[in-house]
C-alpha cells in the first residue's frame, strides 16, 4: 500500500508505494489524515516524549471506514507505539476511536480531533467557562484558535475576543472583538469591556503576561502551547492579587472518556452547522509538500486524502 514514511528522526516524510499492509483486528481504509503540529514535533525529535521509533508512518489521528461501512475517528501512537494514519490503511484500536454521526464530513471530522480537543477541553473542563463570561482566545487565527472562538460561544460565553497577528485572518474570525498582537493589557482589557474571565493560550511568552494583567479577579488561564516562546514572566502581584488560576493542558494527559465526550459534542455541533473549520484536502501523494506547508503555519487545517 501507499504510505508516508519517516525513515529517521529529523527527516521529512517520503511517499512509498510498497509498504506492508497493516495487521490488526480492526483495519480501516483511511479517508482523512490530518497533519498536526505535533506530527512535525514528533518527527523532529522535539516532542516531550522523546525521539520517535523510526522508521514509522506519521499521523497521530485519522478518519477511516471499516469493512462493514462504519466511519471512525481514531487516535494512534504514531512514532512511539505503531504506525499512524498517513497511508491507505491503518490499524484502529476501538478504545481510542469514536464512531462518526451522520452529517459530518470525513475531512471536517478530522479537523475536530487533536485541534478541536485542544480548544474544547481547556474551555469546558479546565476553565469551565460560565454563562455570560468574557473569554480571550490568543492565537485566534490558527486552527485551534478558530475552534476556540466558536467553542467559547457554544459553551455560553457572553463576549469572545479574538487576538492574533495576521490582520487579514483576524478580521475573518467571527468574534465580538478583535485585537492584533502584540497588544498591551489596556488594549485587551478594553476589548473585553472592562476585563477578561478566561484566557485560552496556545502562545505563551510575552502575550501571556499582558493577558493576565487584563484579567478579572478569579480569572482562569489555560496554557496549551508555546508557539510564541517557551518562557513567560508573570507578575506575582497580578496572579496573587486577582487569585488567578493557571492551568496547563495536554491532550495526551486528558482521560480518553473526556476527549471522546468533547469530540462527540463538537461533531454534533458540526452536523448542526454550528461549528465549522477552514480546511484543505491534499492528496496523500503530495505529503512532502503538505508537510512543508504545515511547518510554515498555514492557518488552515491540512487534511491528507488517499
Amino acid at each position: 500500500m501507499r504510505a508516508a514514511l519517516i525513515r529517521e528522526a529529523g527527516a521529512a516524510p517520503e511517499l512509498i508505494t510498497d509498504h506492508p499492509e497493516p495487521d490488526g483486528d480492526v483495519v480501516v481504509d483511511i479517508t482523512a489524515a490530518p497533519i498536526n503540529p505535533v506530527d512535525l514535533s514528533i518527527a523532529a525529535g522535539r516532542f516531550y516524549a522523546g525521539p520517535p521509533n523510526a522508521p514509522y508512518i506519521p499521523g497521530v489521528e485519522g478518519v477511516g471506514r471499516t469493512g462493514d461501512g462504519a466511519r471512525l475517528w481514531f487516535e494512534t501512537g504514531a512514532g512511539y507505539l505503531g504506525d499512524g494514519s498517513m497511508a491507505d490503511r491503518a490499524v484502529v484500536h476501538l478504545e481510542r476511536a469514536v464512531e462518526l454521526p451522520d452529517g459530518v464530513d470525513d475531512a471536517v471530522a478530522g479537523c475536530l480531533g487533536v485541534a478541536g480537543i485542544a480548544a474544547w477541553v481547556p474551555l469546558a473542563n479546565r476553565a469551565r467557562v460560565d454563562q455570560g463570561e468574557t473569554v480571550l482566545i490568543l492565537g485566534a487565527t490558527g486552527v485551534v484558535g478558530q475552534i476556540g472562538v466558536q467553542a467559547a460561544r457554544l459553551l455560553g460565553a457572553g463576549r469572545v475576543i479574538a487576538a492574533g497577528r495576521d490582520p487579514e485572518k483576524l478580521a475573518a474570525v467571527d468574534a465580538d472583538a478583535h485585537v492584533r498582537l502584540p497588544a498591551t493589557a489596556d488594549e485587551l482589557r478594553e476589548a473585553g469591556g472592562g476585563g477578561i474571565d478566561v484566557v485560552l493560550d496556545p502562545l505563551w511568552g510575552e502575550h501571556t503576561a499582558a493577558a493576565t494583567e487584563a484579567m478579572n479577579a478569579n480569572g482562569r488561564l489555560v496554557v496549551l502551547g508555546q508557539s510564541a516562546g517557551a518562557q513567560a514572566t508573570l507578575d506575582s502581584g497580578v496572579v496573587r492579587g486577582k487569585a488567578l488560576q493557571v492551568h496547563g493542558h495536554a491532550n495526551a494527559l486528558t482521560p480518553p472518556e473526556v476527549k471522546q465526550a468533547a469530540y462527540r459534542a463538537m461533531c454534533d455541533y458540526a452536523a448542526a452547522g454550528r461549528l465549522t473549520v477552514e480546511h484543505e484536502e491534499i492528496p496523500l501523494d503530495d505529503v512532502a509538500e503538505a508537510w512543508e506547508r504545515q511547518a510554515a503555519s498555514p492557518h488552515v487545517k491540512l487534511i491528507l486524502v488517499p
